[in-house]
């Protein structure tokens, strides 16, 4: 009985152990990840109905329409819930014309597709201006498409398409462009490197 009860225990121990650590490597646990981004201006930026010739598009409107490209850097920390699904919020700065320079709280729920190496993402983007600039008040939603692989024990490289729409009181304007960035994680068992 107690040979019984002591390989039952063994058992039992490995077996929570082994669960333990399977679950440990399905997420990143905490992370930080800095990004850079450029896109092309697809939209309407002119307010619907706006004559470009009238001294009041030229003195109000003119000056804060979007370029055709904008730029960006931001950073965004977060904790990887679940396999599928990790939460994070962050600051992103958008240089979108030479009048509009917008510093943005976001928030950005990501979405894990894959096992191993090589994983599919797909990330939802919400983003509220909180500086002042020439116009104020803007926001945007956006979303990406992107690959992730694994390039150390904690780092991961990651690139993708985005698209994003920004409005204003004057102005939308839809952007598509490229992402890259790289992301610090707590968790080193997450990819192939920490499991040599």
């Amino acid at each position: 009985m107690k040979k019984t009860l002591l390989v039952l225990t063994v058992l039992l121990s490995t077996s929570v152990l082994a669960q333990s650590e399977e679950h440990k490597s399905k997420t990143m646990g905490f992370y930080v990840s800095p990004n850079v981004q450029v896109g092309y201006n697809l939209g309407n930026s002119i307010k619907d109905g706006q004559n470009q010739d009238s001294p009041y598009y030229q003195q109000y409107v003119a000056p804060y329409l979007p370029n055709d490209f904008t730029y960006g850097v931001g950073v965004v920390g977060g904790y990887h819930l679940l396999p599928f699904f990790a939460l994070g919020t962050g600051l992103k700065y958008n240089y979108v014309s030479d009048n509009l320079h917008l510093l943005n709280w976001t928030i950005q729920p990501k979405f894990i597709f894959g096992k191993d190496e090589g994983k599919f993402v797909v990330e939802f983007e919400y983003g509220k201006q909180f500086n002042t600039s020439n116009i104020n008040n803007t926001h945007y939603f956006g979303g990406k498409l992107g690959y992730q692989d694994s390039f150390s024990k904690q780092l991961i490289q990651e690139g993708g398409l985005f698209i994003c729409r920004y409005n204003s009181d004057v102005s939308n304007a839809y952007f598509i462009g490229i992402s890259v960035s790289a992301t610090i994680f707590s968790n080193r068992n997450y990819t192939v490197y920490g499991r040599d």
